[in-house]
């Protein structure tokens, strides 16, 4: 059970980076599917996959933060978005923990690393998106050492 004053995220990790989101703005998470490409998607689109009967935009999000290690997928994290969803693309799916919010405050926003190009472009997609990715966090190493003994 989730303590007063803490918050449940899961925790993901996106290449090399340990990340995290509000567990409120996950749907579920699951392993990939099949991808249909979609012409002149941006870069961070790695195109369609049919999810629950839905056609469902599938984004790489370390190419979201800019990383240049290359890709490694084993699990999609698919998200809340207004009518729709997307999945997130990523390399491992830890768990759900409760982080402490003053802990969350010190973090440093998933998409900080972000180019300006990749925010533009997520933003004229899909703005709620956007805004859901920028409550996300990269944690530090001391607070992933912190939670590592932690139970999912």
């Amino acid at each position: 059970m989730t303590g007063e004053g803490r918050n449940p995220a899961l925790l993901f990790r996106v290449r090399t980076r340990l990340c995290a989101l509000p567990i409120a703005n996950i749907f579920e998470t699951m392993r990939p599917l099949p991808v249909e490409r979609v012409a002149a998607a941006p870069d961070f689109v790695l195109g369609v996959a049919l999810i629950r009967g839905l056609p469902t935009p599938v984004v790489d999000a370390g190419a979201l933060i800019g990383a240049s290690e290359p890709a490694d997928f084993n699990r999609y994290v698919t998200l809340r978005s207004g009518e729709s969803g997307v999945a997130l693309a990523v390399e491992e799916v830890l768990g759900v923990r409760d982080l402490p919010p003053a802990s969350l405050r010190k973090l440093p926003p998933l998409l900080r690393e972000a180019s300006v190009e990749i925010l533009s472009a997520l933003g004229a997609l899909d703005a709620e998106l956007l805004t859901m990715l920028k409550l996300a966090r990269t944690l530090t190493d001391r607070v992933a050492q912190g939670l590592a003994g932690g139970a999912a």
